[in-house]
């Protein structure tokens, strides 16, 4: 089961599947991709032994280990999709990181991130509590008398509790 995953994985760079077998195939598929960067007789045949399928092996070759080679690892990515309506299985998305073109367009227009740093506490409580003593000095606060009135508040009365002199007589 997993060397089929992982054939398709390989093919068609992203696949369906629940989060358990995601966790085992990215297990399986992240040592091959490393096997791939060294293009030799031996390395293709290892992975020809664990994917059993010709042209995905030659895909890892060709496409995916040449786009992979500067990565030390982490070539895959998991995103959780929700649960399956069925069984209510935990579903994701398994997918190889170099190519998913949305993200990789999305990061390049993105400004870098900076580290923040923490200021010096020492510093920073002075300003702060400069800073609320004045804006107190400066605005007082007014303090306003609520007016309330108050109605008297008339029970509800149920039809079931309806007095008998309110109800008119037929039968007399």
């Amino acid at each position: 089961m997993l060397s089929n995953m992982a054939a398709s994985l390989i093919l068609h760079k992203r696949i369906t599947t629940t989060t358990a077998k995601a966790k085992a195939l990215r297990t399986y598929v992240e040592p091959l991709i490393t096997k791939a960067k060294e293009d030799s007789t031996h390395s293709r045949r290892v992975a020809f032994g664990y994917l059993k399928d010709k042209s995905a092996v030659s895909e890892l070759f060709r496409e995916v280990s040449p786009k992979v080679g500067d990565r030390p690892g982490g070539y895959t990515r998991i995103l959780k999709t929700g649960n399956r309506i069925g069984d209510n299985a935990e579903m994701c998305l398994l997918e190889l990181v170099d190519f998913n073109e949305a993200m990789l367009s999305h990061a390049e227009t993105g400004k870098a991130k900076t580290t923040r740093r923490r200021r010096s506490s020492k510093k920073g409580e002075a300003t702060a509590a400069e800073k609320t003593t004045e804006a107190k000095a400066e605005n007082p606060v007014k303090e306003v008398k609520a007016q309330s009135e108050e109605k008297p508040v008339e029970p509800l009365k149920n039809e079931d509790e309806t007095p008998a002199a309110e109800e008119p007589e037929e039968g007399k």
